[in-house]
């Protein structure tokens, strides 16, 4: 057998791999990445200085940096050590942990649906980008017009709606480039981030301004506009509700894949779409659809950020569209998935600075290891969606799938494909 026959025995039994199988390979990725890890802080250690008292011994070897403690750190660090007693679910520092993972929520569903339809949506950025300042100022319009609970209950579901509309129409574009122009979106939607990042400055320095502030952000949102905090303390700026409605969206958009005509299509456009085309999909509807829905869950992603972390619009947004990359890989563009890839990327994004105030460990030497984590759980799910591309999505003849007459998948082969 050539190496180009066992690269594609490899990657057709990966994109034939069961969503057990997936979470077994992604699991022995994560280990794999805490031991070369733990092997690199081992030789950095040894070649720091550092006193006799303050080392680490492992093999009657002294080394500055403990492995076991980083690791700790990052992890369980990141849920305010669970395992200590008297732990208190309501800490501060699962609070940011949860803080992050909401908001890469969004961003994570908003490339995963795109990548469903076989489209590469980098514009997540600029989307929520949009979707966050829109938000801001229809609330700050709207906020004297109500008040006190009654303003919460009207001004949150607003924002957010403002949020998807402009997130949603800002996606649309790209999409509609790519359908009756036949533009790249990898393109269209990098050159619009930073067409967003360009409007936005030039509008909250000058239009929407805050007139009592240096900084080029709008004036901050009433607090009955903001997400209430409920369980935890205001200041960790987290929301349990805004948790919630993320997960609710996990289970929408889930059942919109897997149970719709609309998702069908979809999957179908994204892995066989001649096949689709073949069948009455309307390719170019579905491509224009498909941004539009990404763009709105990442205008989203910005009305929760404005909503419940900052409590204004503020330029230097965090590159929460650009991690949603990695979440939606990490997640195998499956929503499910996408929600647990959410959650590990929180922790190592919260347990990052808990290192880094708890060892001695160097910044850089926490920015490979955090790296290391994300390449090694990710590049299985890469390599998934390389040979879905390359070779298709039909399993191996050993695997007993099912081709349908008109050259694509069965519905049924299509829909277990996460």
């Amino acid at each position: 057998m050539s190496l180009r026959d066992r690269v594609r025995a490899v990657l057709g039994r990966l994109v034939a791999a069961s969503p057990t199988e997936r979470v077994l390979i992604s699991l022995a990725s994560l280990v794999m990445a805490i031991l070369v890890g733990t092997v690199i802080i081992l030789v950095a250690g040894r070649a720091t200085t550092c006193g006799a008292e303050s080392a680490s011994y492992y093999f009657g070897v002294g080394f500055c940096y403990d492995p076991i403690v980083v690791y700790d750190r990052l992890f369980l660090g990141a849920l305010g050590d669970p395992l200590s007693a008297g732990w208190d679910p309501f800490n501060r520092q699962l609070a940011i942990t949860l803080r992050e993972t909401t908001v890469l929520l969004f961003t994570g569903l908003s490339v995963a649906i795109a990548f469903r339809a076989g489209i590469f949506n980098i514009g997540t950025q600029g989307q929520m980008v949009v979707g966050a300042l829109a938000t801001a100022v229809a609330v700050l319009w709207a906020s004297p017009l109500v008040s006190g609970a009654v303003g919460t209950v009207l001004l949150i579901p607003f924002g957010i709606l403002v949020g998807s509309l402009f997130g949603g129409l800002y996606g649309a574009i790209p999409g509609a480039l790519k359908a009756y122009a036949d533009a790249n979106e990898v393109i269209t939607t990098i050159m619009l981030n930073f067409v967003a990042t360009s409007i936005v400055l030039y509008l909250v320095s000058g239009v929407f301004k805050d007139p009592e502030s240096f900084a080029n952000q709008t004036e901050s949102l009433p607090e009955f506009a903001l997400f209430p905090s409920l369980l935890y303390d205001s200041a960790y700026g987290f929301s349990i509700l805004a948790l919630l409605f993320g997960l609710v969206a996990i289970g929408v958009l889930y059942y919109v894949l897997e149970q719709t005509t609309f998702g069908y299509n979809v999957r179908t456009s994204g892995l066989q779409p001649r096949a689709a085309e073949y069948g009455g999909v309307d390719a170019k509807r579905i491509v224009v659809a498909t941004m539009s829905l990404s763009g709105a869950l990442g205008g989203i992603a910005g009305a929760v950020y404005v909503m419940m972390v900052l409590g204004k619009f503020q330029t230097g947004v965090p590159a929460y569209g650009f991690d949603g990359i990695t979440v939606a890989i990490l997640g195998g563009s499956n929503p499910i998935g996408v929600g647990l890839a959410a959650f590990l990327f929180g922790v190592l994004k919260s347990g990052t600075t808990v290192v880094q105030f708890a060892t001695d460990v160097p910044r850089q030497l926490i920015g490979v290891l955090r790296g290391l984590i994300i390449l090694f759980v990710a590049m299985p799910e890469f390599f998934r969606l390389l040979g879905r591309r390359t070779m298709g999505p039909s399993r191996p003849k050993n695997e007993g799938g099912a081709t349908a007459t008109d050259g694509g998948e069965s519905e049924t082969e299509v829909s277990t494909d996460g």
